[in-house]
């Protein structure tokens, strides 16, 4: 099977790209580094193949307050990489199942984060123009399915976790910006502050679980949205303790910063849907990802 991944060399997609090896796909993997994909032509060396399913991962986002500092920016270029990808699909590969993530952060604050209320409301305003992108990918999926009869797929995903994260400079996840700050905290001695009560609540699934699910969604379902998370939120609170247990760090000595950006106060995925079409969806219990997910920080030295 051949098989096109645009943002092959993010965290997500460095572990899908691994997975599809695994299956006996034959990739070919777009970086920044070989296909700008805001130009509109950036995609035509790419037209002579034929692929099976294209797998659209790339954004222009990071974690943290990121959204607020960027927001006209986040309109203009993730419009301009999902435009010409859906225009290159639309035109050149339409035999292509294409399958691309949408963003929790679309779901309006109070829904119950159902895939029927992916499109209603208003998202939460810090996080509002990187949500609209996303909404407006799908209803491009959905145009373009509704006149051409071109067939997709979008998964919608809790926070992703696990080794291999890539920090590069950038902002990290909650996840990985908790554990950083612990690990620092136990080997240098620096002061653990983080951002906002605590008590604010998160779900996150493993990104081997949700890369996995993923396949075996795109392999039986098409013209349709899932939700792929763990169906449960922890506090930050009880985040930062789990963590603290196994670096060996006294979560007593945890700060938290009340007053700094902490996006939706809750934010937990209604699951049901993607439960019911796989029988088989089970997942890397929480406190073996968090070991591994911390053992990986160790080995990479990444919190240096």
């Amino acid at each position: 099977m051949k098989v096109l991944v645009t943002g092959s060399s993010g965290f997500l997609g460095t572990t899908l790209c691994a997975y599809l090896d695994e299956q006996g796909c034959q990739l070919t993997r777009l970086t920044t580094a070989n296909c700008n994909l805001r130009k509109a032509d950036s995609l035509s060396a790419y037209s002579a193949e034929k692929y099976e399913l294209i797998f659209h991962l790339a954004a222009w986002t990071q974690a943290g307050d990121f959204c607020l500092r960027h927001p006209g920016e986040q309109w203009i270029i993730n419009q301009q990489i999902n435009t010409n990808t859906l225009a290159w699909w639309a035109e050149s590969q339409p035999q292509a199942k294409l399958v691309f993530m949408g963003t929790s952060c679309a779901y309006a604050p109070g829904s119950e984060l159902r895939e029927d209320e992916y499109m209603a409301g208003e998202p939460i305003d810090s996080l509002y123009t990187y949500a609209m992108t996303k909404r407006m990918l799908y209803q491009g999926a959905r145009a373009l399915n509704r006149q051409f009869g071109l067939r997709y797929l979008c998964a919608v995903p809790s926070t992703l976790y696990g080794g291999g994260y890539h920090t590069d400079g950038r902002q990290m996840h909650f996840i990985f910006d908790l554990i950083r700050k612990i690990l620092r905290g136990k080997e240098f001695g620096e002061p653990v502050v983080l951002w906002g009560d605590g008590h604010q609540t998160r779900e996150i699934v493993h990104v081997g679980d949700f890369v996995r699910i993923l396949w075996e969604l795109t392999q039986h379902y098409e013209n349709d949205i899932f939700n792929v998370g763990a169906g449960k939120e922890y506090s930050i609170r009880k985040f930062a303790e789990s963590i603290c247990e196994v670096v060996g760090y006294p979560a007593e000595q945890v700060i938290y910063d009340a007053a700094r950006y902490v996006g939706a106060r809750s934010k937990c995925l209604n699951i049901a849907k993607a439960r019911a079409a796989l029988p088989n969806y089970e997942l890397l219990p929480l406190s073996s990802g968090l070991r591994e997910t911390i053992e990986w920080f160790y080995r990479s030295g990444t919190y240096k």
